[in-house]
This record gives C-alpha cells, sequence and structure tokens, in this order.
C-alpha cells in the first residue's frame, strides 16, 4: 500500500465509522481540496478511485485542468469567487460552484452566465457561525435569499447549501454551527437541495454527525 492509498484508507475508515453511527443511508461525497498539491497528487489519488477534486482559485482551478485534461475528473470551485473571475469560472464549466456567498454574486453569475447561454450548478454558503473572516449569508436570510435566486437567477442552478464549521477548538461551538446549517438545508429539501457540503480536515467527523452529505478534504489527504 503507497502512502496515499494509506491516507485515503484511514481517512475513508474514519468516515465510514461516523456515517454508520448516525445514518447508515447517508451516502457521503469526497472533494478532495488540491490547494496544496500537483497534478501528479491529484493523478495518484485518481488512480486509487477519487474522482471530484476542488480548487480555491480560478487559476489554479485552470491550471489543473489543462494539466488533466486526459482524466475524466470532477471538478468544483470552493474558494471565494470575485466578480471579475465570474467569466473565467463559467468558461471552465466546473461540475459545481460551492461558494455563492450572496444574492449579489449570484445576480452577476447569472447575468454572465445568460450571455454566454449556460447554466452553473451552485451551493449557497452560509455563515452559520456569523464569523467576521467569513464569507456567506447569514442563517436567519438563508432560506429567504436560497427562493430569490431560484426564482431571479434561472442560469444559476442551485443544488443546497455549503458551510464551514465555526472557527475555534470547541466542539460544541463548530457542532452548533453544523446544526444550525443542517437545519436549513432541511428545509429546503422539499425544493430539491440535494447537497449538504459541510465539514473539512479538522472536522468532517463531526459534520458527519451533523447531517453533511458532503466533505472537503484538503490537508488531510495531501499534507
Amino acid at each position: 500500500m503507497n502512502k496515499y492509498e494509506e491516507k485515503f484508507d484511514n481517512v475513508l475508515k474514519k468516515i465510514e465509522k461516523a456515517r454508520i453511527q448516525t445514518n447508515e443511508y447517508n451516502i457521503i461525497d469526497i472533494v478532495a481540496v488540491s490547494k496544496y498539491s500537483t497534478s501528479d497528487d491529484i493523478k495518484n489519488f485518481y488512480h486509487i478511485g477519487q474522482r471530484a477534486f476542488g480548487e480555491n482559485k480560478v487559476q489554479d482551478l485552470k491550471q489543473k485542468m489543462i494539466d488533466l485534461e486526459n482524466l475524466p475528473l470532477a471538478w468544483h470551485f470552493i474558494g471565494r469567487l470575485q466578480k471579475n473571475k465570474i467569466n473565467a469560472l463559467l468558461d471552465l464549466h466546473p461540475i459545481l460552484c460551492q461558494s455563492c456567498d450572496s444574492l449579489e454574486l449570484a445576480k452577476e453569475i447569472n447575468k454572465r452566465a445568460k450571455i454566454k447561454n449556460i447554466t452553473l450548478n451552485t451551493l449557497l454558503q452560509i455563515n452559520s457561525a456569523k464569523e467576521e473572516s467569513k464569507a456567506g449569508v447569514m442563517p436567519e436570510n438563508a432560506i429567504d435569499i436560497y427562493y430569490q435566486i431560484k426564482e431571479e437567477c434561472p442560469n444559476i442552478n442551485l443544488k443546497g447549501i455549503m458551510s464551514i464549521g465555526a472557527h475555534t477548538n470547541d466542539q460544541k461551538e463548530i457542532q452548533k454551527s453544523f446544526e444550525i446549517s443542517y437545519k436549513i438545508f432541511e428545509n429546503l429539501k422539499k425544493d430539491g437541495a440535494k447537497i449538504c457540503s459541510m465539514g473539512m480536515s479538522n472536522d468532517f467527523e463531526l459534520a458527519i454527525k451533523c447531517g453533511s452529505n458532503m466533505l472537503r478534504l484538503g490537508s488531510i489527504l495531501f499534507k
């Protein structure tokens, strides 16, 4: 077993343990966050079965898509999207943009996508811990904004929500932030929301216990 298989195997065991303890019917997708990695690292993870990869910067996403164009990978954009990068992102056709963090950004994406005659699969980012350092809509406004985007932005295909756990060592605070996001997701499921993207390398087991069905794992795989 090489180092990639070993890391992947350890992570999968932890995911499986948390999943079985919580809800054995929950199917959990892993997005390997490759911002710390090389294209060779991604190839190695591809060869052991990983298909979805996420990048934080549009230019890095573009470069890795070019380097690895021969592999059937599912690319996610997970970073903060600046308005001057929207066209460049749309041209890359990622399978999912996880970081639509405001109604204003959604309208801007929709405007550009309409011109290009394409639809972008997107998640609404929720700042469930209400931290100034984080992007995202406030939890009390999230449902209204979600429906407003659905109604006013036909070139955005909302697939669910994304959030980042509270930035603290206090497990109860992190859990509380995940629970807030999951409750919003549960409310949106009746209208087709499928993805609840919560959990990173430091807190993914807790995120699974709170209902996450998509994890964004970087350092635990690549460092």
